[in-house]
């Protein structure tokens, strides 16, 4: 939709795991270093953990996308599984039909598959999407498939790759001969401000056709603080602002415009309210107890007791009641109103894209009626120079005409003077 405004290839932020736009950070380079190690070491089992959007199906595109062809990969996305379902479904991934046998001969014909792709020289590598969805005892039916190996070296390679969650569960008593196999594991932890300015201009980059555009860095901490260094949620922001500078005719992304962006993304329920606590200064005092030292009494038996003059702090201190008015409703709005008033209270984003709908048929328009002006023109000069090539005589035609005018000047001059030799008349 914004591709030919900032002169894009294609939309920069898009959400699904494009292995081409992995911005190469410290976390996610170490993060690959740990999986390539596994695969090289043949290691049992290998997790990689991170928050919801933090890059990890794109880590996990990128090395698969890298593997040679000697690697045959399996890959389990749905693991909304029991243990038999879970068996069943790395059959049917590796090419095998699991029909209706029992579970014993299911496990001889995966077995010997394994046993067969060693023999020709492949590795088996299983990835496990979404893993912290699995059940302890689908885990445990995975611990059983890793014991299928040689005298050297395991049959087949296991890459659990999950929420954090995956690692508290992996945690648990019930999983301990499991932990104990997994020799490597990693966690993406979310990007710091100055890779999420990088991270941002990088996709950015990429996708440009001519000279790139850039966030300041003023943008992206303003970015880095609502997204908290979540790759995801960045991509959402960064869209939603070449959305609204689109509409708007801007090419440059300031704080102002970015904070504008998060208030129409908070209000449309895209991103949720930031949660803001209370003072640290109100709640300490608030918690703090109210003591009162009672004022010392005279000596004298005669002077009365000021008992009243100690509880006056109290009543002081103590905080008084207060009545709130009601709030009067909002006037309902004119219909009269334009729409940019109206989007100002609240439908912003419903007016934009009216607004961006129209553009895209102006747009639309302008570009039939530069075709119809060229289809026209170019009718026009066929015409023209079909009329010149109709006007002009032949080559042939041309030489033909000279050829009999030049005869017949000839002929005249001969005849001219056998009738002056003939007659005696001198010529004059």
């Amino acid at each position: 939709m914004y591709e030919r405004f900032y002169n894009l290839r294609e939309r920069p932020f898009a959400l699904s795991p494009d292995p081409e736009y992995l911005y190469p950070s410290r976390v996610h380079q170490e993060a690959l270093d740990y999986l390539r190690y596994g695969l090289e070491s043949q290691a049992g089992f290998i997790v990689i953990t991170g928050e919801i959007g933090s890059g990890k199906t794109t880590l996990l595109q990128t090395l698969l996308r890298n593997l040679d062809n000697q690697t045959t990969v399996g890959r389990i996305v749905n693991t909304m599984l029991e243990p038999r379902e879970l068996l069943e479904s790395i059959m049917i991934d590796f090419g095998l039909d699991p029909g209706t046998k029992s579970k014993p001969l299911l496990l001889r014909d995966l077995s010997q598959y394994l046993v067969d792709q060693r023999l020709a020289g492949r590795l088996v590598l299983l990835v496990i999407d979404e893993a912290q969805n699995l059940g302890f005892s689908s885990l445990e039916e995975l611990r059983m498939l890793s014991n299928l190996e040689t005298e050297k070296s395991k049959l087949l390679q296991i890459v659990l790759v999950g929420q954090p969650n995956l690692r508290d569960k992996l945690a648990s008593p019930e999983l301990e001969q499991l932990r104990q196999r997994i020799t490597v594991s990693n966690h993406l932890p979310p990007l710091d401000a100055a890779e999420t300015h990088n991270y941002i201009n990088h996709r950015l980059a990429h996708a440009a056709l001519g000279h790139p555009m850039t966030f300041p860095r003023e943008a992206t901490d303003l970015i880095h603080a609502r997204s908290r260094g979540v790759p995801r949620i960045v991509n959402v922001i960064c869209d939603a602002a070449l959305v609204f500078g689109y509409a708007e005719e801007r090419r440059t992304f300031d704080a102002r415009t970015i904070q504008e962006v998060l208030r129409e993304l908070e209000t449309t329920g895209v991103l949720p309210a930031p949660q803001r606590d209370a003072e640290p200064v109100t709640a300490e005092r608030a918690a703090e107890p109210v003591t009162v030292a009672p004022a010392p009494v005279p000596a004298m038996a005669a002077v009365p007791s000021p008992a009243p003059r100690a509880t006056e702090p109290v009543r002081h201190l103590a905080p008084a009641p207060v009545s709130y008015a009601p709030v009067p409703a909002p006037a309902p709005i004119p219909a009269s109103v334009p729409s940019r008033e109206f989007a100002a209270v609240g439908t912003a984003g419903t007016v934009r894209v009216a607004e961006l709908d129209q553009r895209e048929r102006l747009v639309e328009q302008r570009e039939a009626e530069l075709a119809e002006q060229r289809r026209v023109l170019a009718e026009e000069y066929r015409l023209l120079r079909a009329r010149r090539t109709a006007a002009a005589p032949a080559p042939a035609q041309f030489d033909n005409q000279v050829t009999q005018r030049f005869q017949a000047d000839r002929e005249d001059t001969l005849w001219s003077r056998f009738k002056r030799f003939m007659l005696g008349v001198s010529p004059s």
